[in-house]
């Protein structure tokens, strides 16, 4: 007699419910696992322990070392007028802060708020520098935490080698800019996506919000994140989706996100379409030279062989799915080095394009695209099967590495520091009782202020500064200290023919005014104004900076 099946196990049955419910329902999204899938399993409980151990401890190594690169001759360079212009709008008070922020430089205004705050504590350079330092030493748990996602903890650590020892995250970490602080929000932005990713919860859809906001505050170009983002989404869908619903779901919920976004940078926004491209208007033209050796600096290196070796690593990491890489809603492995390469190339290759209308690439602009790169390239590296061919390969790296970060202690990559401290040196050594001095651009002022503050000893955003150290400044000039109004402006001719009437000598200092074409129109009206009041004319030349001094007699 047949008998019937015996029933489940009161525990059991809900368990097998629920199975079958996951792989019968239409609209189940699958998702990536929750732990990756290479991770040892066969290990003992004791060498499990022991190994993540050794794990946690090489992890700890990194971090301290990555601390000791960053703050290891982080005074040698001088500050130069970028550093300068971030550290005196720090310390403007917040009437002359917001119309500055509104009218001249809302970009980096997350940076300038954190920085005003850093300098209650502290205002040598070193410290002001300890800043970024700070920064970009917060961005390696955050890489690993992205790479440990992506793939497995081997894969994170390798990548977290790659960071500690990168030279462009030590150059751009021992500056006073936002460069660093714009990185580590950055790669906080993926990564709170990639986790969305992972297992869709409230928490992490706040947490990429939030972190895509602070990421565009600190720098304008992360939109070309979200943009990047946005595409992957977009174009290829979500990893191992089986119905165009459970797709379009998912899209739904990031569309509403990323409208949040941009309502909470609206202010940014208005910014830029009310300014245009008038602040960065100065960006030249890249060709591919410029792109090429952008890749070779965000690599680490100051020549083309470190490039060459990641680039030989990220062959690697994609060569396996490379039939799969333009098809939508692939497998976890596919969608992951998709994401990868649309975060490394998506924002290059989509402001080389818009350069052809209106320059806009710039490398240092582009930092945010490292950890891409890195992920990619230790994804690769663990291809190689022979432990002793892998330790070979990280040891060469690590060595052309550490050759990069030698480099960038006394050089920079992407562009050449001006000696805007030693111009002012030379004129406050030089000047005269009753002499004057003209600023060719109004930022010019802004490290002739720094450097003059050192010298006095005084804070010169102070409204209260009276020190008299130097030549009367005659433009751009409202008032005792730092005005919204200095930021902006060009001088008059009227200016230049009253100057003879009340000062002996005219001090000019002027930046970035080397003729291409001809000089420009101020500079050619200094030439054809000043001679007639002060027919004796001497200049002196530093790194990006000339100062003349026309006089008299």
């Amino acid at each position: 007699m047949h008998r019937p099946p015996a029933a489940l196990p009161c525990k059991l049955a809900p368990d097998l419910h629920r199975t079958i419910r996951k792989f019968t329902d239409p609209t189940h999204k699958m998702l990536p696992p929750a732990a990756p899938v290479n991770e040892r399993t066969s290990d003992s409980p004791k060498q499990a322990n022991a190994h993540r151990a050794v794990h946690w401890i090489t992890l700890l190594l990194l971090l301290a070392f990555g601390i000791a690169l960053r703050l290891a001759n982080l005074s040698r360079k001088p500050f130069w007028s970028d550093e300068c212009f971030s550290v005196e709008i720090a310390w403007l008070d917040w009437r002359n802060f917001l119309h500055v922020m509104w009218w001249r430089e809302a970009n980096m205004s997350l940076y300038y708020v954190l920085l005003s705050a850093w300098l209650h504590f502290g205002h040598n350079e070193f410290f002001i520098r300890s800043l970024s330092v700070l920064m970009a030493v917060a961005t390696l748990p955050a890489i690993y935490w992205v790479a440990r996602m992506l793939y497995d903890r081997r894969v994170a650590l390798i990548t977290c080698v790659l960071f500690a020892f990168n030279a462009y995250s030590v150059r751009y970490a021992q500056e006073a800019r936002s460069y660093s602080l714009f990185l580590l929000l950055a790669t906080l932005s993926s990564g709170f996506l990639i986790a969305w990713v992972r297992q869709p919860s409230r928490r992490t859809q706040i947490g990429y919000i939030l972190a895509s906001i602070l990421a565009v505050y600190a720098h304008f170009y992360a939109l070309l994140l979200v943009a990047a983002q946005w595409v992957v989404f977009r174009w290829l869908g979500s990893p191992g989706s089986r119905t165009r619903e459970a797709n379009r779901d998912g899209y739904a919920q990031l569309h509403r996100a990323w409208i949040t976004i941009g309502l909470a940078v609206l202010p940014l926004l208005v910014f830029v379409a009310k300014t245009g491209a008038g602040p960065i208007r100065w960006v030249p033209r890249p060709g591919l030279h410029d792109v090429v050796e952008f890749f070779e600096h965000l690599a680490g290196g100051h020549n083309g062989a470190l490039a060459g070796i990641y680039t030989v690593a990220c062959i690697a990491a994609i060569a396996p799915l490379r039939k799969q890489l333009l098809a939508r809603n692939q497998s976890w492995e596919t969608w992951r080095c998709q994401f990868l390469l649309l975060w490394l190339l998506f924002p290059v290759l989509l402001t080389v394009v818009l350069s052809f209308a209106r320059p806009v690439f710039l490398a240092r602009y582009m930092i945010f695209c490292l950890p891409g790169l890195l992920i990619l390239v230790a994804a690769g590296l663990l291809r190689i099967r022979q432990s002793w061919l892998l330790g070979a390969t990280l040891t060469g790296i690590l060595l052309l590495s550490l050759q990069g970060v030698f480099f960038v202690y006394g050089h920079d990559f992407d562009t050449e520091r001006d000696a805007a401290g030693a111009a002012t040196d030379f004129v406050l050594d030089q000047a005269h009782a009753g002499d004057a001095i003209i600023f060719y651009i109004p930022a010019t002022r802004l490290p002739y202020e720094y450097f003059r503050s050192l010298r006095a000893g005084e804070n010169t955003a102070s409204p209260n500064f009276t020190a008299q150290l130097g030549p009367e400044i005659l433009f751009p000039h409202h008032g005792a200290g730092l005005d919204y109004r200095d930021f902006t402006g060009k001088f008059s001719a009227e200016l230049l023919h009253s100057v003879a009437s009340s000062h002996p000598r005219l001090w000019v200092m002027l930046m970035n005014n080397q003729p291409v074409r001809g000089y420009d129109p101020t500079t050619a009206m200094l030439k054809q104004i000043l001679p007639e009041s002060f027919p004796r004319l001497q200049r002196w030349q530093f790194p990006r900076v000339e100062v003349r001094l026309y006089s008299k007699q």
